[in-house]
């Protein structure tokens, strides 16, 4: 992990918060113990940049020790997701590479999807509009997706000259929406309209343009609201059972579950049913 200088504040046990942290590319706030992060260059549909790409990649390394942070939600400004890379400030400079540099630039990318996808709190993306390229890639990236009917999501490599396989599109995107589907959005790099993206269960839900980001962060709060660490738990195996045969994954979620069971919050659970009341978690 690169050390975020002066932003995290480092607790006993490799613990950190980052309720203060001051991004630099993008804007980020916490409330609740819910971080939203907003890709904000709404001129130009918040494409992404080296340096975006870089610190996402380090915020969401980071996050995977924060205390503080319990749910995370991904969005952008103005009525837009997502554009992908920028033409200018990416694109450009990318035809320049030699095959080393180029690599070193693939994998980066790549290494925020492990990012997002190893931090043990759930992320949820709130897509509206443009949703292109790199974009896709990092609501796919979500554990959770909220879109809009007039959201637009494109894998678009192939209309660029590149192929499909970009940042684990093709490990991804045939579990979210099967291998067929997935096939085609790859291959022809057309967009999947909102609806259509709800009806193959890529988006979880749609709602209007105005109320989309009051309802993942609603989503958020109450994931941050619950068991915590069993939430983290869950999260990581969804990532790990796919590599597992389902003895494997049986066993498992045998050795999860059982230390959840010997969470705090699992016996306020069994002590606020016994009371009939409500369990206040608190992730421990």
């Amino acid at each position: 992990m690169r050390y975020l200088p002066g932003k995290a504040q480092q607790l006993p046990g490799n613990r950190s918060q980052l309720g203060d942290y001051q991004a630099s590319h993008f804007l980020f706030e916490v409330r609740g113990r819910v971080a939203t992060l907003t890709l904000n260059r709404p001129e130009r549909k918040n494409p992404l940049t080296f340096d975006s790409y870089a610190e996402l990649r380090d915020l969401f390394r980071a996050l995977a020790y924060a205390d503080d942070i319990k749910a995370i939600v991904i969005t952008g400004a103005g009525e837009n997701f997502c554009s992908g890379g920028d033409v200018h400030d990416i694109i450009g400079p990318l035809t320049e590479l030699d095959m080393p540099g180029l690599l070193a630039f693939t994998r980066m990318t790549g290494d925020l999807v492990k990012a997002m996808r190893a931090c043990p709190q759930p992320v949820i993306a709130a897509v509206d509009g443009v949703c292109a390229g790199a974009g896709a890639i990092l609501s796919l990236a979500a554990d959770l997706r909220y879109g809009t009917a007039r959201s637009k999501t494109a894998f678009l490599f192939t209309r660029v000259g590149l192929a499909g396989c970009d940042m684990g599109a093709c490990a991804l995107l045939p579990r979210v929406i099967g291998q067929g589907r997935a096939a085609e959005l790859l291959y022809t790099g057309r967009s999947m309209s909102g609806i259509e993206a709800e009806r193959w269960g890529y988006f979880n839900s749609l709602h209007e343009p105005q109320d989309l980001l009051a309802a993942a962060q609603a989503m958020a709060l109450g994931l941050a609201e619950g068991p915590t660490f069993a939430h983290g738990m869950t999260k990581k195996m969804l990532q790990q059972e796919w590599n597992m045969g389902v003895d494997e994954a049986i066993e498992a979620e045998a050795q999860a579950q059982a230390i959840c069971m010997a969470t705090n919050d699992f016996h306020r659970a069994y002590h606020a049913f016994v009371a009939k009341q409500r369990p206040a978690f608190e992730g421990d």
